[in-house]
């Protein structure tokens, strides 16, 4: 699989922090890939940490991650996905509400990476201020971003983008639980 690995989409500007440069977007989010302090996960990695699996195991990779901050996932999205053949026969498009879910997992290894949450799962507790903005196609790699932004106890929201070709599709606020 090739991903479209580049620069976040966003604006950037470098931090200090503790003696050490980092990258950090505008909205908080590091990129620190420049520097060779990432955390990356394959399939098989990703899925010590989640529960879900194939078929509805909608990220292929992990760029980065910091537990209980942030996660930056992709998924690639290919013509033999099974939703393609009924949505749509005569135009094959993405459902939103699966990429909705595939921003969820993304959110999900960042909270579940947590020693805490470990061998707990993430539930959905709502979508707040979901916006799509742009088609999901058979070929297009999916760039999925999740922040959480507010965590009390076992409930917390998580600001979600995903992106094609730098190009914002898909933005929204994600409520979850985790449970047992």
């Amino acid at each position: 699989m090739a991903y479209d690995i580049g620069r976040q989409p966003h604006s950037e500007k470098k931090a200090r922090s503790g003696g050490i440069e980092l990258y950090s977007a505008d909205d908080g989010m590091a990129g620190r890939k420049e520097y060779g302090i990432m955390n990356s996960l394959n399939v098989e990695q990703i899925q010590e940490i989640i529960p879900h699996r194939h078929p509805f195991l909608l990220l292929d990779k992990i760029e980065d991650y910091e537990p209980g901050q942030y996660a930056v996932g992709y998924k690639c999205v290919t013509y033999r996905e099974d939703f393609f053949r009924g949505h749509f026969p005569q135009k094959a498009v993405m459902p939103g509400v699966l990429i909705l879910e595939a921003l969820a997992q993304t959110g999900a290894v960042a909270i579940l990476s947590q020693p805490e949450n470990k061998g707990k799962i993430a539930f959905f507790g709502g979508v707040q201020k979901c916006r799509f903005k742009g088609m999901v196609f058979p070929g297009d790699t999916l760039k999925l971003e999740t922040k959480i932004i507010k965590s009390k106890g076992p409930v917390g929201v998580g600001q979600a983008t995903a992106y094609v070709d730098g190009k914002v599709v898909v933005s929204a606020e994600l409520t979850f639980m985790v449970g047992e």
